[in-house]
């Protein structure tokens, strides 16, 4: 018997607890218990050994929000390999760029992106030795029959595999952040999050968005860590979220604000007829959340929105609590094991209440993949990081953000990055020049919008806005992509050639009384 001092954590987890669920899926309630987690995630180890892969290596994993998803991540942790999580909304040339540029030696795809499954398959991937899917898919191994052919006693590496998330960078190009290994219950207790509530063997914990995206993933490994039950939604529906809050009385949950936006626009009695009174705590971040919609959550659910402010890249972390926001309404908080310098253009620190960008001292040690001279460029010579936001700290050295110094768009949460769908554009006869830039919507927080110059010959009009936004969908993800188009007479460049993107973004927000607020 395995001297249980020596047992791997998820498997003391499945020998103390092997029934109690580890992963819910809702709303089907397909369910993972800690056992089956533990021999699956176990014999994922012994295919990819026995296929050659090695501890170091890296593996893309391109699937929606699925149980399989837990079992390849585990299988990573303990392998001592890199998961790196893969959009699957993605078109099979953006994702193979991830793939190619990874170093991935193995690839996971669900059976269900069949079309972009086979695209990517067809390819020239050298590195990728190892193909695996979910379905039937033509150049893949049946990923079921492979792990049911091996041995599914408990694998005993701990090699704490780390994950790598993809991130656009202001040009458009993906650029991979390397996490450094650590200990996930560790982690989930002290680590990123601290000191925001953290589940433990009894919560159920909710991860409503997809586990392609840094903090549902981190979030939902770490909940398995500590021996709670995690639910999972398949895909994010305000309705069938509250429902699964009351179905599996759910106690904690990581969300963003266009969660809350789309379930307080559901109808009163819908929302009332639905008990949500087992949660104890829900985390937000990824976007500004409003004041107005916070304050309606908190009438809603009670005080219990706790808020972070960090990035994918780790470089730092603000928090907040309910209590705190509720004093300082539009703060994301005070700083969380680090201290943030808030600095002019020049570096020189500014006092409170003077608005400049803001830069993290300390954070984690996290790199882009194969990109040392991007790592340096992100400090500054202090070793200091920004994301470029720009905010002030108050008296009390609270923290409000104010403005970004590019102009990415964060839509429902997500980072949309504009030349990515300015260089797709370009290409279409029609388009003399073009601007992407985010405009204020009241679900999303911002909407992507494009304006175009018409090449000459050309005649603007609403057939060729749709023209051009199916132009982009065949050629990006679609939430990359501009949902509307208006036209311009002459683009507002400089002598220089820059793009004055400002003068064609800022009306819109001006229109809708407000500034632009990140």
């Amino acid at each position: 018997m395995t001297d249980p001092a020596l047992e791997h954590p998820l498997t003391a987890l499945a020998r103390q607890q092997p029934d109690k669920p580890a992963v819910v899926l809702a709303p089907s309630g397909a369910t993972l218990t800690y056992a089956e987690l533990d021999e699956r995630s176990s014999r994922l180890c012994r295919v990819l050994e026995a296929r050659g892969i090695v501890p170091g290596d890296h593996l893309a994993l391109i699937m929606e929000n699925r149980l399989a998803y837990a079992e390849v991540g585990w299988a990573c942790r303990r392998y001592g390999i890199s998961c790196v999580p893969v959009n699957w909304h993605l078109s099979a040339d953006e994702a193979a760029y991830i793939v190619d540029d990874s170093d991935a030696r193995a690839v996971i795809v669900s059976g269900t992106l069949g079309e972009l499954a086979g695209d990517l398959r067809a390819r020239d991937l050298p590195k990728v030795d190892v193909w695996l899917c979910t379905g039937d898919v033509e150049g893949y191994e049946r990923y079921d029959e492979a792990v049911a052919a091996v041995d599914g006693s408990p694998y005993p590496g701990d090699g704490r595999g780390a994950p790598m998330f993809y991130s656009s960078g202001t040009t458009g190009r993906p650029k991979g952040i390397q996490h450094p290994p650590a200990d996930l219950v560790a982690a989930s207790r002290m680590g990123a999050l601290r000191p925001l509530p953290s589940p433990d063997r009894d919560s159920v914990y909710l991860v409503p968005g997809p586990l392609y995206h840094a903090a549902p993933y981190a979030t939902s490994m770490n909940s398995v860590a500590v021996g709670a039950t995690l639910v999972v939604m398949e895909r994010f529906d305000a309705l069938e979220t509250l429902r699964a809050i009351e179905r599996w009385r759910v106690t904690g949950g990581q969300f963003v604000p266009t969660h809350f936006v789309r379930m307080l626009k559901l109808p009163e009695e819908v929302r009332s007829g639905i008990d949500v009174s087992s949660l104890r705590f829900a985390i937000h971040a990824a976007a500004p959340c409003p004041v107005e919609v916070k304050h309606r959550m908190m009438g809603w659910w009670g005080p219990i929105l706790w808020e972070y402010y960090s990035a994918t890249e780790a470089i730092g972390q603000t928090t907040i609590s309910p209590e705190e926001w509720l004093q300082k309404p539009g703060s994301v908080g005070r700083a969380n094991g680090c201290t943030i310098h808030v600095l002019d253009d020049d570096g020189r620190e500014l006092p409170p209440g003077e608005h400049g960008t803001t830069w993290f001292e300390g954070g984690w040690p996290t790199a882009y993949h194969k990109a040392p001279e991007k790592t340096a460029a992100s400090r500054n010579e202090k070793g200091w990081r920004t994301t470029g936001d720009i905010g002030y700290l108050d008296e009390d050295g609270y923290l409000f953000l104010t403005d970004r110094r590019d102009f990415m768009i964060v839509s429902g949460g997500v980072n949309i990055y504009p030349q990515e769908a300015e260089d797709v554009l370009t290409m279409h006869p029609a388009v003399a020049d073009v601007a992407v830039f985010g405009v204020p919507d009241a679900e999303m927080g911002e909407a992507v919008k494009a304006a175009v110059q018409v090449a000459e010959g050309y005649d603007a009009s609403p057939a060729l806005a749709q023209e051009l936004i199916a132009y982009c969908r065949d050629r990006l993800a679609h939430y990359k992509c501009p949902r509307s188009i208006d036209f311009v007479d002459e683009m507002p460049r400089l002598a220089s050639g820059k793009l004055a993107k400002r003068v064609l973004r800022d009306p819109y927000w001006q229109e809708h009384g407000a500034s632009r607020i990140v």
